[in-house]
């Protein structure tokens, strides 16, 4: 059977790699060592980092595929934007990446275009609506996942009926089968999220269950959501800066537990006692 044919920028030069002159293959691989130098150098400046003529680098980006180096460029720009961290790694890197300061700062800036999406009214009525709800599920997909169980272990303290998604040893039509108007879902939807994210997020709307959408995904806004939560994960480095994210999953928690009344508090002081009957803290 034909192989598809390799679509991303880095799985068309690995594919071409054995095929090439060995002045081509001394580009290639400078290229795969820190494939982010196509998103920022012209093609004289990768050549002349590959002791290689501009000719070649014309023959390297055709051979690719693309039909000039612009071209090629436009692609790794994307491709870092939305996928691998490896597109962000380049040569040149900025003195200033990996300190303290510079990850602060674009910390900062996350937290702020994070912020000011948000509306109080938003948070508000979500943590009254996980109050009403039959049950909660929260799920979230590779580094959505830890961040899903972040929050439903902490509003779990007032709500006796949450759930993380996906659940070991299951597959996901057990939870979705379960799901009813009557629930609340919130799943995160970050970059490069594996396919069947969007349609977990497509059918628990199907299900007619109040859903919430918290992510760093544009298109997520085209989903037929109660809420949209966008957050900001802007990075100078090569992993994504989830502190926006994590901001929001604590502002939920905070405020569920903040509105929780009598019975929230009933709960987490049952909680408590268990903690000491069982010695666990």
């Amino acid at each position: 059977m034909k192989r598809p044919s390799p679509t991303t920028f880095m799985a068309r030069v690995r594919a071409i790699l054995p095929d090439l002159h060995p002045t081509e293959r001394r580009l290639a691989e400078a290229v795969l060592d820190f494939p982010g130098d196509m998103a920022g150098y012209s093609a004289s400046e990768i050549a002349e980092l590959a002791k290689v003529s501009n000719a070649t680098v014309s023959r390297f980006v055709r051979k690719l595929g693309y039909a000039s180096y612009d071209e090629a460029r436009k692609a790794v720009r994307e491709e870092g934007r939305t996928g691998s961290a490896l597109l962000r790694f380049g040569t040149a890197q900025d003195a200033r990446t990996g300190t303290v300061a510079q990850h602060l700062e674009q910390s900062r800036l996350n937290l702020d275009t994070t912020y000011e999406g948000l509306a109080s009214e938003s948070v508000d009525d979500i943590a009254k609506a996980l109050h009403a709800a039959r049950r909660v599920w929260l799920a979230g997909f590779r580094a959505g996942y830890p961040l899903a169980s972040y929050l439903g272990w902490q509003i779990q303290q007032v709500l006796p009926h949450v759930s993380v998604l996906p659940k070991p040893g299951e597959t996901l039509a057990e939870s979705v089968a379960t799901m009813a108007a009557e629930d609340v879902v919130i799943l995160l939807l970050l970059r490069r999220n594996p396919k069947m994210a969007w349609t977990l997020a497509e059918a628990a709307i199907a299900t007619g269950a109040h859903v919430a959408l918290l992510g760093d995904v544009p298109s997520m806004e085209a989903l037929p959501a109660r809420w949209h939560l966008p957050c900001a994960t802007t990075s100078a480095g090569p992993l994504l800066n989830h502190v926006g994210v994590m901001a929001v999953c604590n502002l939920l928690a905070a405020r569920t537990l903040e509105l929780s009344g009598p019975e929230g508090r009933q709960r987490m002081g049952h909680i408590e006692d268990m903690h000491d009957r069982l010695e666990e803290l």
